[in-house]
């Protein structure tokens, strides 16, 4: 299967920046795209230009207030008492110098993403700049100060009338984005994510399954720690397969995390590279079947921003190319690049060899913790599906 696809970039993505120590570096994108290039598999006619987020757009999911709080953070004149009331000066979101400059133009990469597709120019785009999904409407947190999904998704509502399926599989629950649809029926949030009971947020329980109207629209798989990529494959499939047949969405949405794998630093997921595969080859086939391609891709997470985020990355826009991931040996151009650089050997193969991590004594269980977790997931659907096949 050959697509149409669209690629949203700009070297200003950089810009969004906290820190030179700060794990959040978007420099992840630069090797992403290069390492894509290096493939053959990017060029200068699958580039979309983004634009920057107007304050009308914003506001479809931040308040006024808090928009005008960041503006002020931007330009060095919000005070530190004011900024932490807004989640802004903390250790995870410190203030910098044109944060709202550089924060509008992920939301806005996004919003373009979201036109390229509806619009009819390609069937599926990716805004490795976005994915910033624990953004509140009053409130910075977890490195992210506007929440690019949760106003993508309101600005699909508001411009296209579309159902959204938003799916997660970020290490971190996607909160900010479930908690701005939890009570609308047109959107169903879907989070995969490492329990909360070791990770930040500490949200995302399976009983968390949306309020008033969107009451069965909200479903999250809290996977347990040191979850390996059979346990994490299976039950992340047989989820959203049920789900998209559940909620029968016009569009999805899939926010890439790569901070599930066995290097990432702020986890605690044994994952390989084989999940970064079949991640997206399901929300492409799924995207077909339901949505006639409608597909839009963010990024998200991921810390080892030199072994991991470029090849898992990488994995989505081939699959949205061809739907056939990459194999065997990285361009050899691209890792003599970037080890000049970098702090650690980057890898020479696409996969992970056999044995890279320790073997996980309590696989048996966590395996079928995760199952039992996917049952309750799932409760309110197969409850109903039982309810249908008993007339």
């Amino acid at each position: 299967m050959t697509c149409h696809a669209g690629f949203v970039f700009s070297d200003k993505f950089t810009s969004y920046r906290f820190a030179d120590d700060h794990p959040f570096n978007q420099m992840r994108v630069i090797l992403a795209k290069e390492l894509l290039e290096a493939s053959q598999s990017l060029n200068e006619s699958h580039l979309i230009s983004p634009r920057h987020a107007t304050e009308e757009e914003l506001a479809l999911a931040h308040s006024k207030t808090y928009i005008q709080a960041v503006q002020k953070a931007s330009q060095g004149l919000l005070s530190e008492d004011d900024g932490l009331e807004y989640g802004i000066g903390t250790e995870d979101t410190p203030m910098f110098k044109g944060m709202h400059e550089a924060s509008t133009l992920l939301v806005g990469s996004t919003l373009s993403a979201i036109d390229a597709v509806l619009e009819g120019r390609v069937e599926h785009a990716l805004n490795l700049g976005g994915g910033l999904h624990h953004g509140f409407e009053r409130k910075a947190s977890g490195f992210c100060i506007y929440n690019d999904g949760a106003v993508g998704i309101k600005y699909i509502r508001k411009k296209y009338d579309y159902k959204v399926l938003y799916v997660d599989t970020d290490a971190h629950h996607g909160d900010g984005v479930q908690w701005a649809f939890y009570d609308d029926p047109n959107v169903c949030t879907f989070s995969i994510h490492e329990t909360g009971r070791y990770l930040f947020p500490g949200t995302g329980n399976v009983n968390e399954r949306g309020l008033k109207e969107g009451y069965g629209y909200s479903f999250n798989l809290p996977i347990d720690a040191f979850t390996e990529d059979e346990s994490f494959l299976h039950v992340y499939e047989s989820a959203f397969r049920e789900i998209v047949e559940y909620f029968k969405p016009d569009v999805i949405v899939t926010q890439n995390g790569a901070d599930a794998h066995f290097l990432d630093p702020l986890t605690h997921l044994s994952s390989t590279m084989k999940i970064y595969e079949r991640i997206p080859k399901v929300a492409h086939e799924l995207a077909h079947q339901h949505c006639k391609g409608r597909w839009i891709a963010l990024g998200g997470g991921g810390y080892d921003i030199w072994r991991v985020v470029p090849r898992a990355w990488s994995q989505v826009w081939k699959v949205m190319l061809d739907d056939v991931p990459f194999q065997g040996k990285l361009p050899s151009d691209w890792v003599e690049k970037w080890q000049k650089e970098s702090p650690v050997t980057l890898p020479e193969q696409w996969h992970d060899p056999e044995g890279s991590y320790k073997p996980i004594p309590r696989r048996k269980e966590i395996t079928e913790k995760n199952e039992k977790i996917l049952e309750k997931s799932l409760q309110l659907i197969l409850n109903q599906k039982r309810y249908n096949n008993s007339f």
